[in-house]
């Protein structure tokens, strides 16, 4: 039977297990993907914790799967799926968990992969670049204007830097002093975070800010801008933004989105920066590799074809 890498219930690393599942049956609409590389992200442990993402409904069945990001093969269609087939390499958001052999693709969410492109870049694309395309074509700055990038050296704040850099912007980023070469190296002037760290950003008068990383920074972001329209996050609540004159960043989740960030990968414009590769049956390893905030740029789990 296929393998899983799962989470029993809400708790820490103690609930985590590798189990035998049925294959999947994909129905109207869905792909089953022979998962060939599956992306590893802060939000998996966080909903392993029991976090709710915005938009999340209902009770979880568990055993749940770890995972909402692959690169695979299709490997069946369900009714009324109209251009993929069997044999596509495809890469997506997933329905059903991707630390897995098998993993369900809405068609609305997947993209062909381009040949150009490995399946473990391309399982990295779903989740943190999509984010930081559509936080940065949110904010909709003209070519020049300044982008201020908070959580600049994580993985959505970095592919927001690359992508805003593609785009014409300047970009500003703030991260520790431990990830300045790398924030450096992506073409942003570098602010060390920490106590005074808005003070330091002042003169960069930012036109727009993208916070990745909530609480105080988002209300000290916010005290740059002369135009709140111009902050978004997608590291705090609705609540606590709206209250700032800001938004949320607005998920496309589309494969358009994922075509471009796929075309910026392949164009050399956009790099996921993967610093870390684990077989599935090391899973738990790259996942607290995540969790004990280790990773700098992507960590992906390689499942044998």
């Amino acid at each position: 039977m296929p393998k899983a890498y799962v989470f029993t219930r809400y708790g820490g690393p103690e609930t985590e297990a590798f189990v035998d599942v049925d294959r999947p049956s994909p129905g109207p609409g869905e792909l089953l993907v022979a998962v060939r590389a599956a992306g590893v992200n802060p939000v998996d442990w966080k909903i392993r914790s029991g976090y709710r993402r915005p938009g999340d409904s209902g009770e979880r069945v568990f055993p749940a799967v770890f995972g909402s990001e692959v690169s695979g093969v299709v490997a069946e269609t369900g009714e009324g799926v109209e251009g993929f087939a069997v044999g596509d390499e495809v890469f997506g958001s997933t329905l059903t968990g991707g630390y897995a052999e098998y993993a369900l693709l809405p068609v609305g969410i997947a993209a062909h992969k381009p040949a150009e492109l490995s399946h473990a870049d391309a399982a990295t694309l779903p989740v943190a670049a999509a984010t930081a395309y559509d936080g940065v074509r949110q904010l909709d700055l003209p070519e020049g204007a300044t982008l201020l990038v908070t959580g600049a050296g994580g993985g959505v704040g970095a592919a927001a830097v690359q992508i805003a850099r593609a785009l014409g912007l300047k970009v500003v980023g703030v991260s520790s002093d431990t990830k300045k070469e790398f924030v450096e190296s992506l073409g942003a002037v570098h602010v060390a975070s920490g106590p005074g760290w808005a003070e330091r950003a002042r003169a960069a008068a930012p036109d727009g800010v993208y916070d990745l990383v909530g609480g105080e920074v988002l209300v000290e972001a916010a005290e740059l801008l002369a135009d709140r329209t111009k902050l978004i996050t997608a590291g705090a609540p609705e609540e606590d933004v709206r209250r700032l004159g800001g938004a949320r960043v607005i998920r496309a989740r589309d494969a358009a989105v994922l075509e471009e960030v796929a075309r910026l990968v392949v164009a050399g414009d956009l790099d996921p920066h993967i610093t870390g590769t684990f077989p599935l049956d090391r899973a738990g390893d790259a996942l607290r590799t995540v969790e004990e905030g280790h990773a700098r740029g992507k960590t992906v789990i390689e499942v044998a074809g």
